[in-house]
């Protein structure tokens, strides 16, 4: 059974949703307030008198449940309510937090520590959490989009989204620096937005004119680029390297031939949660025209982009269709962007080496992908793209 199965079974590929979204400009001002972060900050638990209420209970005690080798068995005799009805703007902050209540549920159950490795995700998990896969145009495992994007809430509501200010609202552990592994990709989020504010900015300036100055436009990109290297190398702040690969690492992973029991399909593959599912990345290399050789291992980075939302993917086709701005004209804003990137490449890349390779010798990164070969090309093909 093929993902494009999966995708078609679920309605994922809806293409008159697709069509509607695309007749649309998807790349506008609105995303210089939050990037790819939700409109709204994420909601932090169900009303009292909703029938979901039991997954914040749940949640709450998943990093203590995880401790209990019966854990599973718990699990299966849960009775946990189906989504009602379809999705609407008003209760899409619930289904999203029940989608990321359901899918750290699911890969905890998969993925248990110290338990043996199952084949099957029982009914009462399975089908519900197809269910809300299915309204949230996805695929139903816990993905970048319900680790992060909508796992996060603001102490000060009146502060900005960053570090100091944010935290989770859903682990797999009671350990910190699992909250800060997460909060720190917010941060990184939050900053994107003036990336894509930009870039909308940009975008208007070559429909209306064909000489406009792109310059600073360009200039703040690199900014904005390089402020999120800064938050980057903070990770060794409050996050040790044995305790993240034996800790909580393996709950993020791939599934691997997963029966969903009571779903009608085979087993199949699915990608575990990682930084390659991020947009922002994707969105840069689409505006900077960076030519990336194709192999399995583009494949596998094109694959990611099945699981991002998906608005996102398409706004990364909105901006691969803008013109090519690579001209001398702009090479000093132009190289500074690209230097930016690759600097980001460049701590990510040693964070791998520090934090995951180090420690095991499975080539395969939490999406199922030969991670540090593919992390060392898009660096190479990154700096070699300089004007």
């Amino acid at each position: 059974m093929s993902t494009m199965q999966w995708q078609r079974f679920m309605g994922r590929i809806d293409a008159e949703k697709i069509a509607k979204l695309e007749g649309c400009e998807l790349l506008k001002p609105a995303y210089g307030q939050r990037g790819f972060l939700t409109e709204n900050d994420p909601l932090t638990a169900f009303p009292h008198d909703s029938r979901y209420a039991m997954l914040d209970e749940v949640g709450h005690d998943l990093p203590s449940l995880l401790y209990d080798k019966d854990f599973r068995i718990y699990v299966r005799e849960l009775e946990i309510p189906r989504w009602q009805g379809p999705v609407t703007e008003e209760n899409l902050p619930q289904l999203r937090l029940y989608y990321v209540r359901l899918s750290f549920l699911a890969s905890a159950y998969v993925n248990q520590i110290g338990e043996e490795p199952v084949k099957i995700l029982p009914y009462n998990i399975a089908v519900p959490l197809v269910r809300a896969a299915m309204l949230l145009d996805r695929l139903p495992i816990l993905s970048y989009d319900g680790y992060a994007l909508y796992n996060w809430k603001r102490f000060r509501k009146n502060q900005p989204i960053r570090l100091g200010n944010i935290d989770t609202l859903q682990n797999f552990v009671h350990l910190y620096d699992e909250h800060w592994f997460i909060v720190v990709h917010i941060e990184i989020e939050a900053i994107a937005a003036d990336i894509l504010a930009a870039i909308a900015s940009i975008k208007r300036k070559l429909v209306e004119s064909d000489d406009a100055d792109l310059s600073p436009e360009l200039w703040l990109i690199a900014d904005a680029v390089q402020r999120q290297v800064e938050v980057i190398k903070r990770i060794p702040e409050h996050m040790d390297s044995s305790l993240y690969y034996k800790t909580f690492r393996p709950y993020i992973r791939f599934f691997e031939s997963i029966a969903y029991e009571g779903v009608d399909l085979a087993p199949i593959l699915f990608r575990g949660e990682t930084g390659a599912q991020s947009s922002i990345m994707p969105t840069l290399v689409a505006f900077m025209k960076i030519p990336h050789q194709r192999s399995a291992l583009t494949d596998h980075l094109a694959d990611m982009r099945n699981y991002m939302p998906l608005r996102h993917r398409l706004l990364i086709k909105e901006v691969e269709a803008m013109p090519d701005i690579r001209s001398p004209e702009y090479k000093d804003p132009y190289n500074a962007i690209l230097d930016a990137m690759a600097a980001f490449r460049r701590v990510h890349y040693g964070w791998a080496q520090e934090y995951i390779n180090r420690w095991t010798d499975d080539p395969r990164g939490t999406g199922g992908t030969p991670y540090m070969q593919w992390l060392k090309q898009m660096l190479q093909e990154t700096e070699a793209h300089r004007l």
